[in-house]
C-alpha cells in the first residue's frame, strides 16, 4: 500500500478504474474488502455478482472525513455526527440517513459508513474518494486475510489488488443502526458498543 500512496501516477489510475465501475481489493482493520466507486451502479452491480448476494443488500462504504458525506447525500444531524466522530476511526460502521439512495444503500434511504481503524486506508480514502467496503468474500464464505489469498480465490474479477499484508481478522465491524433513537446494534463485533 505505501507503494501506491507514494505515486499520483497509481493513485490517479485506481480513481479512474473505480469512477468506470472497476473493483479493487484493499485491507481494512478487520479484512480486505471489496472497494467500487458508491455511486456507481457498475461497480455495485459487480461486487453483488462476485459475491452472489441479493441485490436488495445495501453495501457499507468508507469515508476518510466528514466531508465525505455530504457528496453521498448523508442527511444526519450535525449532533449524530458529532457523537460518532467523537469515536472514528475504528470498527464501527453506522448507518446514517440519506436524502435520496445511491447505488451502493440499493434503493435505501439510508447508508452504512464508517471512518476506518485503518492509517493507510484513511490516507487512500483521502485521495481517491469514499469506496464501498464491504467483506471479500462469497456470500456465507469466510472473508479473505491476506493478499495471497484474494489473488488466488479472484483471480479473474478483481481489477486491482492493493496489498497490504496480512489483515487482523478477528470479529467484523460493530453494525449500529442510527436512524433510530436511541441507536440500536444491527451486529456486534470489534468494536464495543454499551
Amino acid at each position: 500500500m505505501a507503494d501506491l500512496l507514494a505515486s499520483p501516477e497509481e493513485l490517479a489510475r485506481l480513481s479512474a478504474l473505480l469512477e468506470r465501475g472497476g473493483l479493487a481489493a484493499i485491507p481494512t482493520e478487520t479484512f480486505y474488502a471489496l472497494a467500487a466507486d458508491p455511486t456507481s451502479e457498475t461497480g455495485v452491480g459487480r461486487i453483488l455478482a462476485l459475491k452472489r448476494r441479493e441485490a436488495a443488500r445495501p453495501l457499507l462504504v468508507l469515508v476518510a472525513s466528514r466531508a465525505q458525506l455530504g457528496p453521498l447525500g448523508v442527511a444526519a444531524a450535525p449532533r449524530t455526527l458529532d457523537r460518532f466522530f467523537a469515536i472514528w476511526p475504528a470498527p464501527l460502521t453506522v448507518v446514517l440517513p440519506l436524502r435520496a439512495p445511491i447505488p451502493a444503500s440499493r434503493e435505501a434511504f439510508s447508508l452504512g459508513v464508517r471512518v476506518p481503524a485503518h492509517a493507510g486506508l484513511r490516507e487512500l480514502l483521502a485521495r481517491v474518494g469514499p469506496v464501498t467496503g464491504t467483506s471479500l468474500n462469497r456470500s456465507g464464505e469466510p472473508p479473505c486475510e491476506e493478499a495471497d489469498d484474494v489473488a488466488r480465490q479472484f483471480p479473474e474479477e478483481i481489477d486491482v489488488l492493493v496489498d497490504g499484508g496480512r489483515t487482523p481478522g478477528g470479529l467484523a465491524t460493530t453494525l449500529l443502526d442510527a436512524t433510530a433513537e436511541p441507536p440500536r446494534v444491527l451486529r456486534a463485533g470489534a468494536f464495543p458498543w454499551p
